[in-house]
């Protein structure tokens, strides 16, 4: 049976944690594995990326692959073919298809009809890959994951619902803070609250995002003004767990929603985060093409 990533629950805990010793090995040894020799990856990009884009594409080469790296307009989807239509034919030449689009429903849809693989690279509901980053980042940090807790301050965004999710899984704890009116939905076992304060206390890691993500500029005003009370500073780490880190999935904007001294401070491990994508993206790709 083809197996899929669309929100990281296909996982189970082996699974995950299975992933994660993969991802430590492959981090250690970057060129070890030739799991993907003679086999082509699509990457759909109907949104703009950087670490997504970056991290896949340099992984996929590490394994031996060829990303094959396609926006909408570079296929007929863009004059009107259907989507299982182009399940069909990506199945019949790509080992595997990575989708990063806006809703759901169209990675869904591909799922539905694909014979290979089908991984989420960002959709509006979910941000699976980054859950795996960030999960493998804070086991690398702490040595562990069961017991730890992160809070999330500011929009109760796809990443996370995400990093909830995922991180329900691993038995992390996941606070999420965030106004009433961007709270997160959707996501069982999060603890919600409307207080950054609440939130971080005894937390080990305090995690930051965007407050004007892709799609939501027409409102940026209002978001701003909402979120302020959700800036990751020093003062909020140091509510924290002794030995806090701080994390954010990027891009980041200095001054918004995470200060510069957070973000470029001693206490972050958020580029490694970001480095993080591709190796966990690696055990990922390993554990769908087989």
């Amino acid at each position: 049976m083809t197996r899929h990533l669309l929100t990281g629950t296909e996982l189970d805990r082996d699974d995950l944690h299975a992933l994660l010793d993969r991802a430590d090995a492959l981090k250690a040894a970057p060129l070890s594995s030739r799991a993907l020799v003679g086999r082509s990856i699509a990457l759909i990009f109907e949104k703009p990326s950087t670490r997504t884009r970056l991290s896949f594409e340099a992984g996929i080469f590490e394994l031996g692959g060829q990303p094959v790296v396609l926006r909408r307009d570079d296929t007929q989807l863009s004059r009107g073919e259907s989507v299982p239509d182009t399940a069909r034919i990506l199945s019949r030449h790509m080992a595997a298809v990575g989708v990063r689009t806006g809703a759901d429903a169209l990675l869904e849809e591909l799922a539905e009809f694909a014979t290979v693989p089908v991984f989420n690279m960002l959709t509006e509901g979910h941000h699976p890959c980054q859950a795996l980053a960030d999960l493998m980042t804070l086991r690398e940090h702490f040595g562990r994951l069961e017991g730890l807790k992160v809070a999330y301050v500011g929009d109760g965004n796809n990443v996370a619902r995400s990093l909830a999710l995922v991180g329900a899984i691993a038995g992390v704890e996941v606070a999420v803070a965030s106004p009433p009116q961007y709270t997160l939905t959707d996501a069982p076992g999060a603890r919600l609250t409307t207080d950054p304060a609440e939130a971080v206390a005894g937390a080990h890691a305090i995690y930051a995002d965007v407050w004007v993500s892709m799609g939501d500029e027409e409102t940026a005003d209002e978001r701003r003004a909402a979120l302020a009370p959700f800036r990751l500073d020093d003062a909020l780490l140091d509510r924290a767990a002794p030995g806090a880190i701080a994390l954010h999935c990027l891009p980041a904007h200095p001054g918004e929603e995470i200060t510069s001294e957070v973000l470029y401070g001693e206490r972050e491990r958020i580029w490694d985060q970001a480095e993080n994508r591709r190796h966990a993206q690696k055990a990922l790709l390993e554990l769908l093409v087989r």
